[in-house]
């Protein structure tokens, strides 16, 4: 099956408020894919309708090819899910917890678990309740991992992490997901850490999806260029060549697909005079501002 999930003119309202209108996307087979978007764009709300749990105003999200409303046992099963808030049985120990879990999983592989509590120098009879923020949610993934499913969707993975915990929950996901061919959906408020993992990125604004794409193909394609104005302040409409413009004062930043000299022809086509012109590096998390804009 070429693709895992396709969410096909979703709307959905809370109310009268639209959180968005007509939106599609799909996520291949195997692929590691991001859902980005400001707060307040509908990307908690999208997994919530993707696992079932909210009914679309309109449109549809299947699941291995079954509607996502109306799956059934053997579908659900090859489904992981982690939430916000991670794990609960607390009381527990490393060793209890699995156990337990074990119990409602027929294909339950529990050596990626305790592969993942090693790393952490976790012992078996640590209780979850001793543990950091950080360390519970490694013991979350570890059991989404032993449940082995074909696909894990994972709202907002890395929140109450810090640095050294977001690094191995990443590294660790990117390692499993491509070695056993897994189909992996995130979302984060920490952009940079997708860097690192995803392999296709899900653009949400406010009105729907703003863009999908290969990580590849956005990073490399995507361009922010500086340049100074000679002749004092100008600001430029969203057009065909202009994704987003910035400016403070007379210096300004211009975000687009296009070419350096495509968006130097364009400039002095709209006959506005420039000096100063580069091309700056992005990184994923200035990609996003610079395509959503940061207000």
């Amino acid at each position: 099956m070429e693709y895992a999930v396709e969410c096909r003119n979703l709307t959905h309202y809370y109310g009268s408020k639209k959180v968005y209108e007509n939106m599609s996307f799909t996520i291949k087979t195997g692929s590691i894919l991001g859902l980005l978007g400001k707060n307040g764009t509908g990307k908690t709300t999208t997994i919530n309708i993707l696992n079932g749990f909210l009914e679309p105003k309109a449109g549809e999200c299947y699941i291995f090819g079954e509607n996502s409303q109306y799956l059934s046992s053997e579908t659900k099963s090859r489904v992981g899910f982690l939430l916000e808030g991670h794990i609960q049985y607390d009381f527990m120990n490393i060793y209890q917890i699995e156990k337990f879990y074990s119990q409602f999983y027929p294909q339950w592989k529990k050596d990626p678990y305790y592969e993942l509590m090693r790393k952490l120098k976790i012992t078996d009879k640590q209780k979850i309740s001793t543990m950091s923020c950080g360390q519970k949610s490694q013991v979350a993934l570890g059991l989404i991992l032993a449940q082995d499913p074909d696909l894990m969707i994972m709202d907002d993975f890395s929140m109450g992490l810090d640095p050294g915990y977001r690094r191995l929950f990443v590294e660790f996901l990117a390692e499993y997901g491509k070695a056993e061919n897994k189909t992996i959906f995130v979302t984060s408020h920490i952009i940079q850490d997708l860097e690192r993992l995803i392999d296709d990125v899900v653009i949400m604004g406010y009105e729907g999806v703003i863009l999908q794409s290969s990580m590849d193909y956005f990073m490399n394609n995507f361009r922010q260029y500086d340049f100074k104005l000679k002749n004092g302040p100008v600001d430029l409409e969203k057009d065909d060549v202009v994704t987003n413009f910035d400016r403070v004062k007379n210096h300004a930043s211009l975000y687009s697909f296009k070419s350096p000299e495509e968006v130097q022809a364009y400039l002095k086509n709209k006959q506005i005079e420039f000096e100063d012109f580069v091309e700056v590096p992005m990184t994923l998390e200035d990609a996003f501002i610079g395509i959503t804009g940061k207000y």
